[in-house]
């Protein structure tokens, strides 16, 4: 069994991106499955944690609520952009500039060029999806840099699992488990960040930095099958606050 160092549950807060590490990646956004028995034990490690436990995803925070009603205390969506603190809370948004207009029509003509991309939009932004045509990956790649070159300031593409992510400045997921970590029940606690993309390596930072610790699919998790599994025996095994972290 997979055995990280982590804090105590009475210290621990749980902080997990959805796709790729809760979840299997799928060929779309809205193909993703949520395996069954996923949500009883997220939500028994959220008791033992007293509540620490967010998901912090580049999806809109409408969709984490969709695949995991209930689940997670706090949500940080579209990498911070969005982030609601507590169930009972209102989303609260960053003041972000406006993806220009013509920047998503182009996208839809882009998509339309090359068979299997799939454009995903997010209020703040948009993803240029090539898992199912990964030789629009060049092109599509060319296209973003040149709206953004030629574009307003305030913008720039991160690089996804086979996609382009074109999004605002100054937002990450260090920004956003930070953020969640400031208020109850988070606060004081040592987060654990478990994510599997390069934009996961920005929120491993910010816990690392906070004083806890932060691992990656594949490099410390195999796959979301052997994580998921590592999830299950925490929190059917781990008695309380007595056993982790030694």
């Amino acid at each position: 069994m997979i055995s990280p160092a982590i804090p105590r549950s009475r210290e621990a807060a749980f902080l997990l991106d959805f796709d790729g590490t809760l979840v299997d990646i799928a060929p779309t956004p809205e193909a993703v499955t949520v395996p069954h028995g996923l949500p009883a034990v997220l939500l028994r490690l959220r008791a033992l944690c007293g509540d620490a436990l967010a998901v912090i995803s580049g999806r809109p925070i409408a969709q984490i609520d969709h695949f995991l009603p209930g689940v997670p205390f706090a949500v940080a969506g579209e990498h911070g952009i969005a982030i609601r603190h507590a169930p009972d809370e209102p989303v609260v948004r960053a003041e972000l500039p406006a993806l220009p207009p013509h920047w998503s029509e182009a996208a839809d003509r882009l998509a339309e060029a090359h068979p299997g991309t799939v454009v995903e939009r997010k209020q703040a932004g948009l993803v240029l999806h090539y898992r199912a045509a990964a030789d629009a990956a060049g092109p599509l790649r060319a296209a973003a840099l040149a709206w953004i070159d030629a574009g307003p300031a305030g913008f720039h593409m991160q690089p996804a699992k086979m996609a382009w992510e074109i999004k605002p400045d100054g937002i990450d997921k260090e920004t956003a488990v930070r953020a969640v970590m400031a208020r109850p029940p988070f606060a004081g606690r040592r987060p654990v960040y478990v994510g599997d993309d390069v934009t996961d390596e920005d929120g491993i930072r910010g816990a690392e930095a906070l004083g806890g610790a932060g691992y990656r699919i594949p490099r410390d998790f195999d796959d979301p099958v052997a994580f998921r599994a590592w999830l299950a025996w925490l929190a059917e095994t781990a008695p309380g606050a007595a056993s982790w972290g030694g």
